[in-house]
């Protein structure tokens, strides 16, 4: 049953000769949080969770301490396992969380809890803490920056072999757990045809070779490392035949909720696996190069995209581009999960519009990275009757900088331009929300 709150406990007055208190950043969010409007709708998420967890069941861990144990986690930049071993050992941030006397919830329970939560509620929480930042006079909208980073994906570096054997434990995985809802007779038929049979240990021996020849050159470990790929693709072949197998078993106990289960995993992993031993065929037997936009580089995130970055030691990044927009005070007032890897000013529209929906005006300073503040975007501004000045950062700044130095404002605006994203508490903790939202906007199965 999900409960909303511990009794509340001073641990500060416990301990007066410690003199302890919220630093700064806390004490802000401490007040966000009490708001009831966000209260309210993560409490709304978590008893999605199971159909009776408003009102059955042992208690759950309090929604404020969720949420608070959350914010901590996204605003230090914690792991999971962190956040359990520091709010656990910390009375600053036990009273924070409002866990008070009562133990850290476990890390794992955590991560449940946090996947509960979508990416509509982590939108409309950023809504809310735009809202009240306005009405506490934090940002009155009047300076915009749009800007763009690449959130990565919780994922291993992204090789053919690995993804094949990804597909083939996964398969090997649900085989078990079908064989153990499927009635009795229809396994023992099943059994006869090998369909739950696991391929773990092939896969795993043919990949141990693979990684032995990928280390030598020349035109013979070339051919050795196809007949090796050529291999796990027959292994990853011969297990989705047997998942074909099951599905189909499976289709005729649709009624039953965990056969249901079962054949919506089958169906979503099924297809993914196909597409990875295609792709391995193309570009390993038939050295086909294989647009990035065609490629999957994981089954539990597929969403992720190939972002060519040219930094110093990791050219290439995986994940998601990310499109920011902040107001002056240090405010994320909008982001937006860019569906397309390119340039950010085609995006700039939707940031003003948005600009003028939260704040009722047009910025008085917009500042940009790259091509996100446009040509055009003088015009946008002044068909909304705002004569806001406009400045870019050029992708080479020496070669602009007298340009820029010689227009009005460049003090006013170099310090915004160039500062730090999510400079506050106000915006730190919600950016930091956005790995999740993009996990959850596609949300792997069980991965």
């Amino acid at each position: 049953m999900i409960v909303d709150r511990y009794d509340p406990i001073n641990l500060f007055e416990m301990v007066p000769k410690l003199k302890l208190q919220f630093e700064p950043e806390l004490a802000q969010l401490d007040r966000i949080l009490d708001d009831d409007a966000i209260f309210e709708r993560v409490k709304a998420e978590l008893a999605k969770r199971y159909p009776n967890s408003a009102r059955l069941g042992r208690h759950s861990t309090p929604v404020e301490v969720i949420l608070r144990m959350l914010v901590v986690k996204r605003l230090y930049g914690f792991s999971y396992e962190q956040t359990e071993r520091f709010v656990s050992d910390s009375i600053v941030l036990r009273q924070f969380c409002r866990l008070y006397l009562e133990p850290a919830p476990d890390d794992t329970t955590l991560i449940r809890w946090a996947n509960t939560i979508g990416p509509e509620t982590v939108a409309a929480l950023n809504q809310r803490a735009v809202e009240l930042a306005r009405s506490l006079k934090v940002s009155r909208g009047r300076k915009l920056r749009v800007d763009s980073m690449v959130v990565e994906t919780n994922i291993h570096h992204p090789t053919d072999s690995a993804l094949l054997a990804d597909g083939v434990r996964v398969l090997s995985r649900l085989l078990r757990r079908a064989k153990k809802a499927l009635p009795a007779e229809v396994v023992g038929h099943l059994d006869k045809e090998e369909v739950f049979r696991t391929r773990n240990r092939s896969v795993r021996r043919v990949s141990q070779q693979l990684h032995r020849i990928a280390r030598r050159k020349g035109e013979k470990a070339r051919k050795e490392l196809k007949e090796a790929y050529r291999k796990l693709i027959t292994i990853t072949r011969a297990s989705c035949a047997q998942a074909s197998r099951v599905l189909k078993v499976l289709g005729g106990y649709a009624d039953d909720p965990g056969a249901e289960r079962l054949l919506e995993r089958f169906e979503h992993f099924l297809g993914l696996v196909e597409q990875g031993i295609a792709q391995a065929t193309r570009r390993v037997l038939h050295d086909e190069r294989v647009p990035a936009a065609e490629k999957i580089l994981s089954l539990f995130e597929e969403h992720t995209q190939i972002l060519t970055r040219q930094k110093m030691g990791k050219p290439r990044e995986f994940g998601r581009k990310v499109l920011i927009d902040e107001v002056d005070g240090g405010i994320i007032s909008r982001y937006e999960i860019l569906e397309e890897v390119g340039r950010e000013h085609p995006h700039l529209a939707a940031s003003l519009e948005a600009h003028q929906e939260h704040f009722g005006r047009a910025p008085e300073l917009l500042a940009g990275i790259g091509a996100s503040t446009h040509s055009r975007t003088s015009g946008w501004l002044k068909g909304w009757g705002s004569n806001a000045s406009c400045f870019q950062r050029a992708a080479n700044p020496l070669r602009n900088e007298s340009d820029t130095k010689s227009r009005g404002g460049f003090g006013e605006v170099s310090g915004f331009e160039r500062g730090s994203r999510g400079g506050s508490a106000f915006s730190r903790a919600p950016l930091g929300w956005i790995a999740a939202s993009i996990t959850a906007k596609k949300a792997s199965v069980d991965g």
